[in-house]
């Protein structure tokens, strides 16, 4: 089939019913409850996008000749991944950078790893084969994932296998001639349960030992198989309006902790059964992890270009565009969008194929930005902060506009240098949604541990950099120094 219509994906999940909890209550229908129902409309809308932009989201499958969605071509030159680029680049903009696990995010590893396919073989044959068909499954269906990568945060400091419980974490408990059953807990699975199917990766950061093997492993199963259950955080969208709540009250992803009880994963599911050297290696040797990458730095190029505006319209709105200390602060998200700009271009322009025939970004910049930018939001929306001031807590609300006593009151107290009330006052409550809200504080945090620790990220990103050029080129230096004539110690 061709890629979905928002109305298509609306329909599969009330068709799917997944087995989803939230404050307390099993959901009956994840499209029209309250803490899901709007950003359920949201990804409804991406999925629309794709026929509002067709030249631009969409292309023909090489299988089936459908159009399908362009986030899962196998780019093969480096005009494709600037097409795809551009592809990322609508999603976003429609939520601002703020829906961080839109469905091209996923569609990139499941094609790697598709492409990828003879890397799985190391375990068994059939798992190079299930790569394969899976990533066809999804490209040609427009199957909705999420996925889960981490260990319950229990006692970090010991090895699953050295927990307690054994069966916290999620682990093959069985194999038999239907597929494994697996049962304990994942983290943090964003988007759960308002998604078609779920992806199990090993993490992208922490390492497994041999001890660890039943612990190791990659699958994916559609969210409403049995066994399978989504207990979702608390949700941070308060059932407000737009216009009070402008991105909580839309753009609100579900983080979930993901429960097997005892789920069977059919062998044709299965991609990794048990294998702790197989799942260090997936997302290096596949290259998942740089067309992920890529993903994410054209997202968070966008968040900037969003977050800027957001500033550049609040000092036009209250006049503190005249201001050096002002600008400066303006100047320095203008650097950060200038640089994640930079490094996307580079990534392209200096993409190879790879062994398995996809053309792919230069990693280098890509990971320069994914250890830098979960650093530089925390500054951006403290720039915000700043800028905003008071400003940020004397919001009131769309009622308090159309109240007869207090409207023209709240109208004339609340209006900016070159803006009328009402529209500075929902500029305002936009950056509080970015910056104070439950919603902004969640963001906050999301980017910081985006990929991983960053503190961790930073030891394995020294650990991999090349250093001896440049231990090299100071000791060249000294050593010129050291024999040059002392009368003219030219360089």
């Amino acid at each position: 089939m061709p890629a979905r219509t928002g109305e298509q994906y609306i329909n599969g999940l009330k068709a799917a019913n997944n087995n989803v909890w939230i404050h307390g209550k099993r959901v009956s229908d994840v499209t029209e409850h309250p803490a899901l129902r709007n950003v359920v409309r949201s990804i409804a809308n991406l999925f629309d996008l794709q026929y509002k932009k067709e030249d631009k989201m969409l292309y023909t499958s090489d299988t089936t000749g459908e159009k399908v969605g362009l986030s899962f071509i196998a780019p093969k030159s480096k005009d494709d991944l600037i097409a795809r680029r551009e592809m990322f680049t609508e999603w976003a903009r429609y939520t601002g950078g703020m829906m961080g696990r839109t469905p091209d995010y996923l569609n990139t590893s499941v094609m790697a790893f598709g492409t990828a396919d003879s890397f799985f073989a190391q375990g068994d044959p059939m798992f190079a084969e299930n790569a394969r068909n899976y990533y066809h499954y999804c490209r040609e269906n427009d199957v909705s994932l999420t996925h889960t990568l981490i260990h319950p945060q229990t006692n970090r400091s010991k090895k699953q296998s050295e927990q307690k419980d054994p069966y916290l974490s999620a682990r093959i408990v069985e194999k038999n001639k239907d597929g494994i059953v697996v049962k304990g807990a994942r983290l943090l699975a964003t988007l759960g349960g308002v998604t078609d199917e779920i992806v199990v990766f090993p993490s992208t950061l922490n390492k497994a030992a041999s001890e660890d093997d039943p612990y190791a492993m990659a699958f994916a199963i559609p969210n409403n198989t049995e066994g399978l259950k989504f207990l979702c955080r608390e949700s941070f969208d308060q059932g407000r309006n737009q216009w009070d709540h402008p991105l909580s009250s839309r753009f609100e992803e579900s983080d979930a902790i993901v429960v097997f009880d005892n789920v069977l994963v059919p062998w044709e599911r299965v991609f990794v059964g048990g294998s702790s050297d197989i799942c260090n290696r997936t997302y290096v040797e596949t290259n998942a992890i740089v067309h992920m990458a890529h993903q994410v730095v054209a997202k968070n190029t966008v968040k900037t270009e969003f977050v800027l505006g957001i500033i550049l319209n609040i000092m036009d709105a209250i006049g503190i565009d005249v201001f050096p200390h002002v600008k400066e602060k303006a100047s320095e998200v203008m650097l950060i969008l200038e640089t994640m700009r930079s490094h996307l271009f580079r990534a392209e322009q200096n993409a190879s194929l790879d062994a398995y025939g996809n053309m792919t970004p230069d990693f280098a910049p890509l990971n320069a930005a994914r250890n830098w930018f979960p650093k530089m939001y925390q500054r951006m929306v403290e720039i915000v902060r700043i800028l905003g001031a008071s400003g940020l807590m004397g919001i009131p609300t769309e009622a308090d506009f159309q109240a007869d006593d207090i409207g023209e009151l709240v109208h004339r107290y609340t209006q900016g240098a070159n803006i009328n009330g009402y529209e500075r006052v929902q500029l305002f409550r936009l950056a509080w949604d970015v910056c104070m809200s439950s919603f902004g504080g969640r963001q906050a945090l999301y980017e910081y541990y985006f990929f991983g620790d960053p503190a961790r990220m930073s030891n394995i990103y020294y650990d991999g950099f090349n250093k001896e050029p440049y231990k090299e080129m100071v000791q060249e230096f000294l050593n010129r120094v050291k024999t040059s004539d002392h009368n003219y110690a030219g360089i």
